[in-house]
């Protein structure tokens, strides 16, 4: 029967070797696991009720931010330039729709005919936050598409979009007439949207505030 001469068997991994290399291991895995955990999380929101316009904000419920922004320079509406946003934008005890929009989303020309109609509603208000855009370019996609908004904030670093908790262009708050969001609605507007929670969202608000609910298509 052969045998091997000791010289020849492989010599034993030192356990400090061994641990090193599994450590190595683990690293190189995390960023998969990390991804793969992302993707069940994003497919799990998109199959399982996953509406993106129903992500909760931890806003609702609190004080709207306090937000100063200057005015779009050149904008006019009903003869008169229209502001930008004070500290005291939502004082005034009536429902404010916050409408975070940007002449090169896409989205938001989709949804402007619904904030067109929304306008109508003299009940409501509705404000504009200007998200990074060029101040020649947002006149002229208001200009093409009509103003909506009594005030419109440029938000030229985007710095109060993230005060306000927005994930993407466009979103829109609802505010109640103490001063509350009341809701958060991720996305273009739509027919569908006045249809669902956002109308309730505004009718509820309007309730509160002793207001009439037409007009708000719910």
């Amino acid at each position: 029967m052969s045998s091997v001469p000791p010289e020849a068997q492989p010599a034993a991994q030192p356990a400090a070797e061994v641990t090193r290399r599994r450590r190595m291991r683990l690293l190189l895995l995390a960023p998969v696991l990390v991804f793969a955990a992302l993707a069940v999380l994003f497919l799990s929101r998109l199959t399982v009720g996953g509406d993106p316009s129903k992500i909760p904000s931890v806003l609702i419920g609190r004080p709207a931010p306090a937000t100063v922004l200057p005015p779009l320079e050149g904008l006019v509406r009903d003869g008169a330039a229209v502001p930008g946003l004070g500290a005291d934008a939502f004082a005034g005890g009536g429902v404010t729709l916050v409408n975070v929009f940007a002449s090169w989303c896409g989205p938001c020309r989709l949804e402007h005919p619904v904030l067109m109609h929304l306008a109508e509603d003299p009940s409501l208000a509705i404000v504009g936050i200007n998200n990074k855009d060029q101040p020649d370019n947002a006149r002229r996609f208001l200009g093409a598409l009509g103003n909506p908004y009594r005030a419109v904030g440029v938000d030229a670093n985007g710095r109060a979009s993230i005060e306000w908790g927005v994930y993407g262009v466009p979103e829109t708050f609802v505010v109640g007439a103490d001063g509350t969001i009341r809701f958060k609605h991720i996305g273009p507007l739509s027919e569908a949207s006045l249809a669902g929670p956002f109308g309730a969202a505004i009718a509820a608000a309007k309730r509160d505030a002793g207001l009439p609910a037409a007009g708000t298509g719910d």
